[in-house]
């Protein structure tokens, strides 16, 4: 069956900044308080999808959710008009913070997604993730799935489940911690699911909390309708968290049969490794980083792992890696040997300034959800999301007129702020003719 991976990159909304909200994210915790661009962050994302798009490989779009979540701020007590509401949390700065997260940004985090070529009822199925362990997440599960029907409306190719309980015990952080091998996109695949703990019990990370849970990658293999037989559950290296890896997107990557990882990734990693390729028949083309090659202190500086793997169209692969990689002697180092090396599929690599967003602790694979859909299913999709250069200059003329050029955190008290977010996501709303605001 020939089948496409989609690249839905998410648009970053108008009121991205850096309040340091992600407790063991630490470009996050670094960077809080420092001034942001909106304007810089929205052009950078726009940007990469419009270079990916022109190596060939399909993008699409997901918009920003709207910020403030004023349903979140009256639970809090705050009362009266948009305008008295903000003036009103503004006395508790971080929890209007948290209203005005623009995390949703990082689309690899909002949901997990398995093709139909790996499920028992040929459909392909999506869990938004319930992003439980951090306030200014656990905001984006309920516009997440709405956009998502919205953009996969068939429900004869498409099926839409609901979040898992917004409790520690079923912990879920989506995409970013769910890898997918096969042989090519359209052929079902040996689908990895990473968790960080057990809901009860187990190896825990010392210092930063371990986002997902086991349980949670249970449920969505039951969910998601997945033979278990071709279904691994793997463990994050606790001592790796503790280093900053919050996600397993920020340690390994895969695509197709290739698998790029640190050596540190797992709990005992050679036997993780040594299992996928069991099951993938003794197929799977390694690509192990070694620790004397690169710490993963340097790892995380650079988010080296969180560069996209992807396949081209005219064959082999491309790393699509963030600009502090190639800043970074050992990384860069690392980099410019592969395309060189006869025994890997990888045959080039392209660098990506994403640092509004790398200052926040996302690089190029946290901006993106990754959907294998077969032809059939994407042309059920809904078009106006799909990526090509009329939509790129629509939405860059879009970014320029409703964007600030810098964000201040005292401008978050400011409700001309939300009032602008606002008017952005109605004009967006015309552009992609999807429902946004809901309020």
């Amino acid at each position: 069956m020939l089948a496409y991976e989609v690249n839905f990159d998410a648009l970053i909304g108008p009121t991205h900044n850096y309040a340091g909200l992600s407790f063991g994210n630490l470009a996050s915790e670094r960077n809080r308080g420092s001034v942001s661009s909106p304007k810089a962050a929205a052009l950078q994302g726009l940007a990469k999808m419009k270079r990916l798009h022109g190596l060939g490989v399909k993008q699409g779009v997901l918009p920003p959710q709207p910020r403030p979540v004023f349903s979140f701020l009256r639970q809090m007590g705050f009362g009266g008009s948009a305008e008295e509401i903000i003036a009103q949390a503004a006395a508790n700065p971080r929890l209007l913070a948290n209203a005005y997260s623009a995390s949703a940004m990082w689309a690899a985090n909002a949901a997990t997604v398995s093709p139909s070529a790996d499920t028992r009822d040929g459909r392909v199925h999506f869990t938004p993730a319930n992003l439980a362990t951090h306030l200014h997440r656990s905001l984006e599960p309920a516009c997440t799935a709405l956009v998502l029907q919205q953009i996969f409306p068939d429900t004869k190719r498409f099926v839409h489940h609901a979040p898992l309980p917004g409790h520690a015990f079923f912990g879920d952080e989506g995409a970013a911690n769910h890898m997918r091998f096969a042989p090519a996109h359209g052929e079902p695949g040996v689908e990895m699911l990473i968790y960080g703990r057990m809901a009860e019990g187990g190896a825990l990370p010392a210092l930063y909390p371990a986002r997902q849970t086991r349980e949670a990658c249970q449920a969505i293999v039951r969910k998601h309708r997945l033979d278990p037989d071709r279904v691994l559950l793997v463990q994050q290296n606790p001592s790796v968290v503790d280093q900053g890896v919050f996600h397993n997107d920020v340690i390994s990557v895969a695509n197709e049969m290739t698998f790029l990882y640190h050596e540190d990734a797992f709990v005992d990693t050679p036997a993780v490794v040594a299992r996928l390729e069991q099951m993938l028949g003794g197929k799977l083309q390694r690509l192990c980083v070694k620790r004397e090659q690169v710490s993963v202190q340097e790892a995380v500086a650079s988010y080296l792992f969180n560069s996209q793997l992807v396949s081209l169209p005219r064959g082999g692969m491309a790393v699509i890696a963030p600009l502090e990689c190639r800043l970074r002697s050992a990384v860069k180092a690392y980099l410019d040997a592969l395309p060189a090396a006869d025994d890997n599929p990888v045959t080039a690599v392209h660098y990506f300034d994403v640092r509004e967003s790398m200052q926040n602790g996302g690089g190029p694979a946290c901006l993106r959800l990754r959907v294998v859909l077969a032809e059939s299913e994407l042309a059920a999709v809904h078009p106006q999301v799909l990526f090509d250069e009329q939509l790129y200059a629509r939405l860059e003329q879009w970014v320029h007129r409703h964007y600030r050029d810098a964000l201040y955190p005292q401008d978050l008290a400011d409700p001309a702020l939300a009032k602008e977010s606002r008017a952005a996501l109605e004009a967006l709303e015309e552009i992609l003719r999807l429902k946004i605001l809901t309020g």
